[in-house]
């Protein structure tokens, strides 16, 4: 039997792979059973993993939700079972790269806003098309989107459904780096290992205290640092912080 989705380590990073691609990987049931156990894996692998890669096989990222599934009855384990993957990618203690090409609709659009940091192609397109079909966000739409990319424009987003390019998602904030398709798998892979070349320790640090201190304001974010920055990398977690790759 095929895997729904795959995992390749290099050097200290794990590209998770959504691999229907003749689906335009669809997100199904199924597909995020599998899912879920990678990233599970991945949550007690910091020794070994300091960056994740999320990208899709094929000429799309993924098309959204896989409705053929949803109306043949195929269901998840529990109601909140996506919605809950989505969150575990978001609470990964290694920074996750989302690398976008082709369609990334509706839900696969709440799943790369889980990501730290996103990097698409020229061929990418991303939107909202939940009004579509009569469908509401189950899967963090309406509180990442805002955060990502501000409310008004991603009230226009999820209002009119309307599709935003590969440029344009550079320009309102959607994605760190617009890059030419054949580029993009080499740019995202570039950056995960300016990542993993860094601290390990404080790579972690920074993407906890920056995640969680979102949750307050000013003055309450900043007395959160203090008391709950970890200081200087000591014993197994120095030697993390010194791991270079040739």
């Amino acid at each position: 039997m095929v895997a729904l989705v795959t995992r390749k380590d290099i050097d200290g990073i794990a590209i998770i792979s959504l691999n229907r691609p003749d689906a335009l990987n669809a997100l199904s049931p199924s597909l995020f059973v599998e899912l879920h156990d990678h990233v599970a894996a991945l949550s007690e692998e910091t020794e070994n993993i300091g960056c994740v890669i999320l990208r899709g096989e094929g000429r799309s990222f993924s098309a959204g939700n896989d409705l053929k599934a949803m109306q043949a009855g195929e269901k998840a384990p529990h109601p909140f079972f996506q919605a809950e993957t989505v969150e575990m990618i978001e609470d990964l203690p290694q920074p996750v790269i989302a690398e976008v090409q082709g369609h990334c609709y509706t839900g696969a659009l709440e799943l790369v806003l889980a990501c730290d940091l996103m990097i698409c192609g020229e061929s990418a397109r991303f939107a909202d098309t939940h009004g579509k079909w009569g469908l509401t966000p189950l899967w963090g739409m309406s509180q990442r989107l805002p955060r990502r990319v501000g409310g008004l424009c991603a009230k226009e987003m999820m209002y009119t459904g309307r599709v935003v390019n590969g440029a344009e998602a550079f320009e309102i904030g959607l994605v760190n780096k617009c890059v030419v398709d054949s580029k993009l798998s080499e740019e995202t892979l570039q950056m995960a290992r300016a990542i993993v070349d860094n601290s390990w320790h404080t790579v972690r640090a920074d993407k906890m205290l920056v995640t969680k201190g979102q949750d307050y304001g000013l003055k309450d974010g900043l007395a959160f640092e203090r008391e709950n920055s970890p200081g200087r990398a000591t014993g197994k977690e120095e030697r993390l912080s010194t791991f270079k790759k040739g």
